[in-house]
């Protein structure tokens, strides 16, 4: 997921593993290229159309098929009017003309059309053909930000909906109490919300702290606010069981920390922010992945937590508390993501991943896990 010091919604990525987390994304304008992933696949937005590649078992890639593809893959019928993507565990959603789309399994209603039914091309979300500025999508829900408030569809086993229920919804359902929403970011199976004057409320699972309240609910089925975080924030990312903040030009982190994905040079989890070590100024943008989490700060891309496939990009696999400069993307990064355990970045024009290529997530032709960043083939 990426959040963008200074934009008015976060741009997750997905994350997944939260893939990253989830995640969700702001709008670009013409000609940029915004990045999402997911758990085990990677997507770009380029020129308003959409481009998919890695694992594609449940159609998350959108091109009609189930076959994985190891190189990016246009997605069906959209190939303009595009303005953000965002990437779930095994499905992803666009931004289109200020609608919602979505594609890949269905199983909890995370495409939003009323139906239970995968789908491998784009359908519509129902109800959400214009207004929407913003999306997220995360382990197997989804949220849109649109009127200033928070829809949310998908699985609710953990009230990640924010609807005061545990049921699952195939079609979008408000967020209770919240007005005044100027970003958004989810998880594996939580959700937060960034409001207008900085607070920042969250809901859905918190047994690992990922809600930030000082406390650790299983289940959450509305916002609660996230401690110390009353004010001052400039933006919001979620992982998959963490959570990240920019505040004041750095970035606080809580939740899950077995690996050091909080970069507080511990791990132990937390159920209130912390700061991230090293990075305590100067930081544009922040993603968190799965277990592990990037952020550019002065140009260039750190990251750190966990590395068992490579994904914090030092050519090692030794995972880490703090953050770690990224080989080669000392300056000039302007996007980046975190998915379930590779990472991306575009930078200098290029988009270029790192870490797990299983499925081919790095798109760069082969399966060949990299420890480096490796140029993603055709973009």
């Amino acid at each position: 997921m990426l959040l963008r010091r200074g934009s008015t919604v976060a741009v997750a990525v997905a994350c997944l593993s939260c893939g990253g987390g989830g995640g969700s994304a702001s709008a670009t304008s013409p000609g940029k290229i915004a990045l999402a992933a997911g758990d085990y696949h990677s997507c770009a937005l380029v020129n308003g159309g959409v481009q998919c590649w890695g694992s594609n078992g449940y159609g998350q890639l959108g091109n009609g098929s189930t076959a994985d593809s190891h190189v990016p893959v246009a997605v069906s019928r959209l190939t303009s009017g595009v303005t953000a993507v965002a990437a779930g565990y095994d499905h992803t959603c666009a931004l289109v003309n200020g609608g919602v789309q979505c594609w890949g399994i269905n199983t909890s209603g995370q495409l939003g059309n009323s139906t239970i039914d995968d789908s491998l091309e784009p359908v519509q979300v129902a109800g959400l053909t214009s207004g929407v500025t913003a999306i997220a999508a995360g382990g197997d829900h989804t949220c849109v930000l649109v009127n200033g408030g928070v829809m949310c569809w998908g699985s609710n086993w953990y009230g990640e909906l924010g609807n005061n229920s545990s049921d699952d919804s195939t079609v979008p359902v408000p967020v209770a109490s919240l007005t005044n929403v100027i970003a958004i970011a989810v998880g594996w199976e939580h959700s937060c919300a960034l409001v207008n004057g900085g607070g920042v409320w969250c809901w859905g699972f918190g047994g690992d702290g990922e809600l930030g309240n000082r406390d650790n609910p299983e289940t959450q089925l509305f916002p609660v606010p996230v401690f110390g975080l009353a004010s001052g924030v400039e933006g919001i990312a979620a992982g998959g069981d963490h959570t990240c903040a920019l505040v004041h030009g750095g970035i606080q982190c809580w939740g899950f920390n077995s690996s050091g994905e909080l970069g507080n040079n511990s791990n132990l989890d937390s159920n209130v922010p912390v700061p991230v070590a090293i990075l305590t100024s100067g930081v544009t943008a922040v993603a968190p992945g799965g277990q592990h989490t990037c952020a550019i700060a002065g140009g260039g891309m750190w990251c750190w937590g966990l590395n068992h496939d490579g994904q914090l990009g030092d050519n090692t696999t030794v995972e880490s508390y703090l953050p770690v400069a990224v080989q080669g993307l000392t300056r000039g990064v302007t996007e980046i993501l975190g998915g379930g355990s590779h990472s991306c970045a575009v930078a200098n024009g290029a988009v270029l991943c790192w870490g797990l290529n299983q499925y081919g997530e790095l798109g760069n032709g082969t399966t060949t896990t990299d420890l480096v960043p490796v140029e993603v083939t055709g973009l």
